[in-house]
């Protein structure tokens, strides 16, 4: 999805009223970057949240696109299958 077609779902689940959405993850893409930082900069009544692995560059990343949210979070996570155990 593009960043306005991200918006749009992200303000029906604000109008809907849930409380948090993992808007997404702002290191596989500069256009998932924008995507997240548009929502973050847009949405008031709910937390709105960025993935991110357990790498700094990672959660700083995450952190620049939802640091101006009115609530903002991050969802940081380490693989641990046994393929990412034994590759990653």
């Amino acid at each position: 999805m593009n960043p306005v077609e991200k918006l749009e779902i992200a303000l029906q689940l604000e109008k809907l009223g849930v409380d948090a959405l993992e808007a997404g993850f702002p290191m596989s893409s500069e256009g998932d970057f924008e995507s997240v930082r548009l929502v973050a900069q847009t949405i008031k009544t709910c937390q709105v949240i960025a993935l991110a692995r357990t790498d700094s560059r990672d959660i700083e990343r995450a952190w620049k696109a939802v640091c101006h949210a009115a609530s903002p979070g991050l969802h940081v996570f380490i693989a641990t299958s046994p393929i990412h155990m034994k590759y990653k």
